[in-house]
């Protein structure tokens, strides 16, 4: 059945814009041209932000946080394995997948490290790339309490993570 729901569902689109006398194809490519200058519009922001982040990682700041943080990651239940992971969790999404990818191979997959780090994978995201792409496009400029937030949250989950991951 799960097969059949993508077609369906675009039949279904097809049908709702003829009973409403709507050019989907039309409507489409609009969105198409659209999309493209959406694209041009953001890609200054993301090109900052990646290169902000391959500057965090490559200057050494992120290791010598990490470093400093590990305690307060051991004290709440953390592994100090992870600070890395959820130092660049916030930041990078592909190099957080790479990081979690060796976490995996270097502990096992059922490891009590792994399985908090596909916790903390799952139920946290990239803010600052997220904040770039959404807040680039919108009148939002003033980022001073989105950011904290969105970062505070992060947090939490991976505190919950542990202490979830510990109780099972």
């Amino acid at each position: 059945m799960a097969l059949y729901i993508v077609p369906i569902f675009i039949i279904f689109i097809f049908v709702y814009a003829a009973m409403k006398n709507t050019d989907a194809y039309g409507a489409f490519v609009k969105g198409a041209k659209d999309a493209i200058a959406l694209i041009l519009d953001i890609l200054p922001y993301i090109v900052a932000i990646l290169v902000a982040v391959k500057l965090f990682e490559a200057s050494g700041l992120l290791n010598m946080i990490c470093n400093l943080v590990a305690p307060v990651f051991t004290f709440l239940g953390i592994p100090k394995e992870l600070a890395h992971f959820v130092f660049l969790k916030p930041f990078s999404g592909a190099g957080s997948i790479a990081l979690y990818n060796e976490i995996i191979a270097a502990y096992g997959v059922d490891s009590y490290i792994s399985r908090v780090a596909s916790i903390i994978a799952g139920s946290s995201d990239t803010v600052f790339y997220i904040a770039t792409i959404y807040f680039s496009k919108t009148n939002v400029k003033k980022l001073g309490v989105a950011i904290p937030i969105a970062l505070f949250c992060t947090f939490f989950s991976a505190v919950l993570a542990a202490w979830v991951c510990r109780i099972f």
